[in-house]
């Protein structure tokens, strides 16, 4: 029987040597110095010099291979040299003196190099050869490290006593926040699958099974816009759901499990200790401008509003008169900044369509700024004690109402963070984001809407969906969110059908559509619910923060381009006719 390899390239070291072995992978790098032709052997676990001379038979056929080929080796493992020892390989004390060579697969001339750097490649070439892509040292890391996370989170849930379950992948569409991907059906006519955006449903009916504690590494379909934290298409979670439990539980099941994965993968670094801080929405809205705040920047917003009633800055003062607001943000020790600097800022604010960003600069001498100008110094005193502005320090103002404001001072505060470099460095900060409103203005028909998941229990269940105005309405609704990114979202679900069919009644669903989408988990509530709740950790996302890749894709095998095309497989791709004959469809 053909023996291909008796080591992996990765595994020989000097105590090997005058061993002989047996290596097979591909040729990622070669070097002819005239009388010697040198390869680095690589295989999924390392690499390995392999090396002939002019006297060896191998020596014309080494000198010949192409880069990529995939050789099988036979030799002696011989010491190097020192002067020729690679410190920085894990095989670099010792190399394979090549007796024979077999030409396994053939490369072609490859359209880049497996050795490249990202920046020099383009999407479209990296996703089209995506097979080629993943042998690149760096990727190929994060394939394998999502393996590794994979069997730690299943033992770490093992271990907390959840059972692992497998839910459809082909379920019914429901309004869970993004469009479906649509499964049309051959055996009825003109009705369709949906791809589940999350098992939502399918966790809690388990639940109602009595199953107590269920997990699972679900994938999970949006037709969403990609970003760089979001892929569009597939998506995998970290799925649990539990029986008779309160909020504390489930935020507790969160803290361990992602404390657990970052003091295993990322030994090194800084990472929050459990319990995390619980920030109400409002507060995190506030004080941050986002309700994914990143806490590695310690700057912090602050209304001061007051400061401006009645004051001669009338911009300001006519703003929080009409209903608005002015929030600071100081930025430590950026007094001494040219003028250019602050002009830069400005053009941010122009950027995001805001119409500037004012700004006082404290000094020794005195303070700076046009609208240091227009404050007497009962409001400049009373101003620097809100924000907490000292001598050399600058604090910048954002003026306006609504929503869209308060977002653009969030954007100020990490702005000016990464300008005076104020980020916490090698560390992940993890918070609670707590009490998210249980509804939101429809923008297009102002009437109320979900504003998070719609099968979560409002707070004060009935009495608060019969008596409240919904847009005070708070929700048993929380993320966890990790260095500005949502790594989590999670809920008390609400298992009531009196409670359901008001919440839907609200959004604008009559009870025909509550049964008539919901109505499996509907029925089950009918017939003795228990109380639960859970969570869901975006896998992808944490495999991205244990990598500090800045882009999803970098650690999915295959992911979709920006415009949710698969250019390796060539999907999204037209079908014949027959094909959609056989699912009633006609194309338009």
């Amino acid at each position: 029987m053909q023996t291909y390899r008796t080591k992996l390239c990765g595994e020989l070291r000097s105590s090997d040597a005058g061993s002989e072995v047996t290596l097979s992978g591909w040729v990622q790098t070669k070097r002819d110095h005239g009388n010697l032709v040198f390869i680095d052997l690589r295989d999924n676990d390392g690499i390995t010099q392999c090396v002939a001379d002019t006297g060896n038979p191998c020596f014309e056929a080494l000198e010949k291979v192409r880069l990529e080929t995939v050789i099988r080796v036979e030799g002696k493992v011989v010491l190097r040299d020192t002067a020729t020892i690679n410190p920085k390989m894990p095989t670099g004390e010792v190399e394979v003196a090549v007796t024979k060579l077999d030409i396994l697969g053939e490369s072609q001339v490859l359209p880049f190099s497996i050795t490249a750097n990202t920046e020099d490649l383009s999407e479209e070439q990296r996703l089209t050869y995506r097979f080629l892509d993943l042998r690149r040292e760096k990727l190929h890391a994060n394939i394998l490290l999502r393996n590794h996370l994979n069997k730690f989170v299943r033992d770490q849930m093992w271990d907390m006593g959840f059972t692992e379950f497998q839910t459809p992948i082909l379920t019914s569409s429901s309004p869970e926040g993004a469009r479906d991907y649509l499964v049309p059906s051959r055996i009825h006519k003109g009705e369709f699958y949906a791809l589940p955006q999350s098992p939502q449903q399918f966790k809690q009916l388990l639940m109602v099974a009595g199953f107590d504690r269920y997990f699972q590494l679900a994938p999970c379909f949006r037709d969403e816009d990609s970003r760089a934290d979001r892929s569009p298409g597939e998506f995998y979670q970290i799925d649990w759901e539990m029986s008779f439990v309160t909020q504390d539980e489930i935020l507790e099941v969160g803290e361990k499990l992602i404390t657990s994965i970052f003091k295993k993968f990322a030994p090194n670094a800084t990472c929050s200790e459990a319990p995390f801080a619980r920030i109400p929405f409002d507060e995190a809205m506030l004080t941050y401008g986002t309700d994914k705040p990143d806490l590695r920047n310690p700057l912090k917003i602050v209304d001061v509003s007051e400061v401006f009633v009645g004051s001669d800055f009338g911009i300001f003062a006519n703003t929080v008169a009409e209903g608005g607001f002015v929030r600071a943000i100081r930025a430590p020790k950026s007094a001494d900044k040219p003028r250019s600097w602050f002009d830069k800022l400005n053009a941010f604010a122009v950027e995001n369509n805001m119409g500037g960003l004012g700004y006082i600069v404290r000094t020794a001498e005195g303070n700076k700024g046009p609208i240091a100008k227009k404050l007497d110094e009962a409001r400049l005193t009373k101003l620097f004690e809100l924000t907490g502005t000292e001598i050399d320090d600058s604090v910048f103002f954002v003026c306006g109402k609504g929503s869209e404001t308060a977002l653009f001072a969030g954007k100020v505060r990490n702005l000016l963070g990464r300008e005076l470099d104020l980020f916490e460095k090698n560390a992940y900060r993890f918070c609670w984001v707590m009490d998210f409103p249980f509804y939101e203005m429809d923008p297009d028909t102002g009437k109320p809407m979900f504003s998070h998941n719609p099968f979560t229990m409002p707070q004060g269940e009935l009495d608060a969906l019969n008596n409240q105005n919904p847009l005070e309405i708070k929700a048993y609704q929380f993320d966890m969110v990790g260095n500005g990114l949502e790594m989590l979202s999670g809920a008390i679900r609400n298992h009531r059908p009196d409670v359901m069919y008001k919440a839907f009644e609200i959004a604008g669903y009559g009870p025909e559509v509550v049964e008539n989408k919901f109505g499996g988990m509907l029925n089950a509530f009918k017939y003795g619910a228990p109380p639960h709740g859970g969570a869901a950790f975006g896998f992808d996302r944490i495999v991205m923060m244990l990598e500090n890749e800045d882009y999803i894709r970098e650690v999915i095998a295959f992911p979709f381009n920006q415009q949710a095309r698969d250019l390796l497989m060539n999907a999204p791709s037209p079908v014949t006719e027959q094909q959609l004959r056989d699912v009633h469809i006609k194309l338009r």
